[in-house]
């Protein structure tokens, strides 16, 4: 499948696909032109494993926000039956940069949380591009506790460059909002997965990024902050987003090597924007199975567990390690 107008780094595969497309288009097809055609496609699967097998942090973050690729209302549709929209956080009002609702996935009844980015620029206005307020992690959090009342496990969708920065969030409380979902993850009593789908920026991915089971889609970043930011702040200048980028060791590879996330689910070849069925199927395999393992464990267990994968990130050094190290009076 075309992703449509492509990165700059798929000049070669846009060449290809073009090619392919206009042979395709003949009316006096001969055997010729198909063999041509099935030639150029052998050399596209080629071009593309030799593009996406190699690619630097900058480019995954280009295609992790490619304006094609699926989001958590596309997994809704392809992966979930019957879903049941749930809107507001009972405070202020509702926000459509947070998804949630009732769904369900095989034989499992569950709970969804998403960010969404929207399609057109009407719709990326109206879900502040993927970027929640305050409103949006209460909304959250409210059917987190429903979740937990109905034993309903709870299945996030993290795609966002970060949360909302305007004046209006932080007088409505933005960091508060994010510590306290954050907390309540780390003791809710029922099953939790979490999945990076596209962008997981800052504190705008960590308000519901607390999981039994954390994921990254193969192409997804998973930052503390965007490229973008990190280079503003150390460079002053947005334009050294691609050396911020390489520093952050934020893609899937990176932070399964450091423990951070527990799995990778593998994209089609291209990236999840070239084909969403085939994505949205490895997705749904991914969460049955999962959902499947964590449901045979006992739910303290389970929470305990949870607590402890978190205390353990970011811990370079053991006891050991500290007794033998050298004093430094």
């Amino acid at each position: 499948m075309s992703a449509g107008p492509g990165l700059e780094f798929e000049n070669e595969i846009a060449q290809l696909e073009s090619k392919i497309a206009s042979l395709e288009r003949q009316t006096d097809r001969t055997d010729e032109i198909d063999k041509e055609v099935r030639d150029l496609r052998r050399q596209l699967i080629d071009t593309l494993r030799e593009v996406y097998g190699s690619l630097d942090a900058w480019q995954t973050v280009q295609v992790s926000r490619h304006k094609n690729r699926p989001y958590t209302r596309d997994y809704l549709n392809l992966a979930f039956d019957e879903f049941v929209e749930l809107y507001g956080d009972k405070h202020f009002g509702d926000d459509r940069a947070m998804l949630s609702g009732f769904a369900k996935l095989d034989r499992f009844k569950v709970m969804v949380l998403g960010h969404q980015k929207g399609r057109t620029f009407k719709e990326r206005a109206a879900c502040h591009f993927g970027c929640a307020h305050p409103e949006g992690y209460r909304k959250a959090m409210v059917k987190m506790r429903l979740a937990e009342k109905y034993h309903l496990p709870l299945i996030c969708f993290i795609d966002t460059p970060g949360a909302y920065p305007g004046i209006g969030a932080e007088e409505r409380g933005q960091a508060q909002v994010i510590a306290e979902s954050m907390f309540m993850m780390s003791r809710l009593k029922t099953p939790v997965i979490c999945v990076v789908i596209g962008e997981g920026g800052s504190g705008g991915a960590l308000g519901i990024g607390l999981g039994d089971r954390v994921a990254m889609l193969q192409h997804s970043y998973y930052s503390v902050i965007s490229p973008e930011g990190c280079a503003g702040i150390l460079w002053k200048s947005h334009e050294f987003a691609s050396k911020a980028a390489a520093a952050l060791r934020f893609t899937s590879s990176d932070l399964t090597r450091l423990g951070v996330v527990d799995d990778v689910i593998e994209e089609p070849l291209g990236g999840a924007h070239r084909d969403h069925h085939q994505m949205a199927s490895r997705l749904k395999s991914y969460l049955s199975r999962t959902l499947a393992d964590l449901e045979s464990r006992p739910i303290e267990a389970l929470v305990d567990a949870r607590y402890e994968k978190f205390r353990r990130i970011g811990v370079f050094l053991d006891e050991a390690q500290m007794v033998d190290s050298p004093s430094q009076d």
